[in-house]
């Protein structure tokens, strides 16, 4: 199933549309619409087997298209616990499954009264770590490696990546 929405500017919440008010809104011409459903299927198919390997179910997620250089191209992250939900398989049908996504880290928030307005309370360090290892447990699942974090400070890893 597709459930198209509108990238909100900051702050806002995105908005749903239908996959006709995609086209009827001119947000995308019809052949380029039929691309990105025809696109964002076949990943889905994709992070399904990936994931069944991995003894988890993907359960939704999102995926962020646009055009570069005219072609379409997917954007943005693909698969990780922030952009999808997945379920622990063995542990799905015996009441609340076992889950990687970023639920956990929201529920948390939530829990200490923050919605998303002012700045964010600090979370304490073994909260962080406690979402880390979520996070290392379900890259290790899925790519079937074991996670070597990269060089920091983040940025010049991306700045050598990008020359």
């Amino acid at each position: 199933m597709i459930t198209p929405t509108t990238k909100a500017t900051s702050g806002a919440h995105d908005e749903r549309l239908t996959s006709s008010e995609v086209v009827e809104q001119g947000l995308v011409d019809p052949a380029l619409w039929a691309e990105v459903q025809e696109a964002a299927l076949g990943v889905f198919q994709l992070g399904e087997r990936v994931a069944a390997e991995a003894g988890l179910i993907l359960v939704d997620t999102k995926y962020e298209f646009g055009l570069i250089d005219g072609e379409l191209a997917l954007i943005d992250e693909v698969h990780t616990p922030d952009s999808s939900r997945y379920w622990v398989a063995d542990t799905y049908g015996l009441g609340e499954p076992e889950n990687y996504d970023k639920e956990f880290l929201r529920l948390w928030f939530v829990d200490q009264g923050y919605r998303g307005e002012g700045p964010a309370p600090k979370m304490p360090d073994e909260f962080v770590a406690a979402v880390a290892d979520r996070y290392i447990d379900a890259y290790e699942r899925l790519t079937g490696t074991t996670f070597e974090p990269g060089e920091q400070p983040a940025a010049d890893r991306i700045r050598k990546a990008l020359t």
